[in-house]
């Protein structure tokens, strides 16, 4: 088999372990694997980088759930259509508002009980 060698110009010293993972990627990976990958991730990283990247459903959920106690559930709840309006401002679909008001509900009823 030939090896080739490849330089990489980068713009701070990379760590023994990276340096490692990065030879280890090009010794297992096929070449065409490596560019698909990089390519995928220059686009995402753009789209980070530009602010238009979406996250997931299930993020954006756990976001809007993370340490909501079970009062403030309530409150979300009596106050709906006013939460309606702040996500769809936010650019959440009906479906994730839904499955948002679903969770609310469900910890809503924890502390009645």
């Amino acid at each position: 088999m030939e090896r080739y060698e490849i330089k990489l110009l980068v713009s701070k010293k990379p760590t023994d372990a990276q340096a490692r993972k990065i030879q280890e990627h090009f010794t297992e990976i096929p070449l065409e694997e490596i560019l698909a990958g990089l390519h995928f991730a220059k686009n995402r990283w753009k789209a980070k980088d530009a602010g238009v990247l979406k996250v997931g459903r299930k993020s954006i959920i756990k976001k809007e759930i993370h340490s909501i106690t079970s009062e403030q559930a309530q409150w979300r709840l009596k106050n709906w259509k006013m939460m309606i309006a702040n996500y769809r401002r936010l650019g959440y679909s009906y479906p994730t508002i839904s499955r948002i008001k679903k969770i609310l509900v469900d910890l809503g009823k924890k502390k009645s009980r």
